[in-house]
């Protein structure tokens, strides 16, 4: 029986996604080069320490650029796009039925807590969450499943008591890898990234109830 939902944060609960591609975008437009969609591809999901994107654009595409100043221009862009992100469909909905059903929900992301946190406080929806595991919170992170256990013993529940919902390859293999029933939920960065390992997918949490969610879930047979 799903006691619990986990969810990632961005591209899932807003679409924080975006706006790092489109910015990362605009840097490299301006010095008449183009961002691949196979690099960032990679670094979805992941956390900042994978690879340092100001790095490779040193090394790669601008010699003599001031990276603490590119950082700092780039930060601010980033962030005031993203704090025009609303809640992505079907979040809200989940979330309250997930709390009338008294469901224990939670969080696993590869971003920095201030991040997710400050988000979620600014959209009204920490309240909603038990448990929330971040960059600096694990030692391990996606796509290691060391983010997810880590939530699963916070709620005090098994594998297989919980659902997750992720839009990464990255974020499916770490659910997938700590035993969980994952629900793939792309965003217009991730939807032509491999999905397939997830158990189910969805273009939008508003197109199906979590009710019907957690029918698959408790109906599901081991992979």
């Amino acid at each position: 029986m799903i006691k619990a939902l986990i969810f990632d944060f961005d591209g899932v609960i807003i679409d924080s996604e975006s706006p790092e591609l489109q910015v990362w975008q605009e840097v490299f437009a301006e010095h008449g080069r183009e961002l691949g969609l196979d690099l960032w591809a990679d670094l979805v999901g992941r956390p900042r320490t994978h690879f340092d994107l100001y790095s490779y654009f040193h090394q790669h595409i601008d010699p003599a650029a001031d990276i603490d100043a590119l950082r700092l221009e780039r930060r601010a862009r980033v962030i005031t796009l993203t704090e025009a992100q609303p809640v992505l469909p079907g979040v809200q909905d989940y979330l309250h039925r997930a709390s009338a059903m008294g469901l224990k929900v939670g969080l696993a992301s590869s971003s920095s807590g201030g991040h997710v946190r400050g988000h979620l406080a600014r959209l009204n929806l920490l309240g909603y969450f038990h448990a929330t595991k971040c960059f600096e919170d694990t030692d391990t992170h996606k796509p290691e499943p060391g983010p997810y256990r880590a939530v699963l013993d916070d709620l005090g529940v098994t594998a297989d008591e919980a659902v997750a919902f992720e839009d990464s390859t990255n974020g499916v293999t770490a659910a997938k890898a700590a035993g969980i029933f994952c629900v793939a939920v792309p965003n217009p960065v991730t939807c032509h990234l491999p999905l397939d390992h997830a158990d189910h997918r969805l273009e939008s949490l508003a197109d199906e109830s979590l009710e019907r969610i957690l029918a698959r879930a408790n109906g599901a047979k081991p992979k």
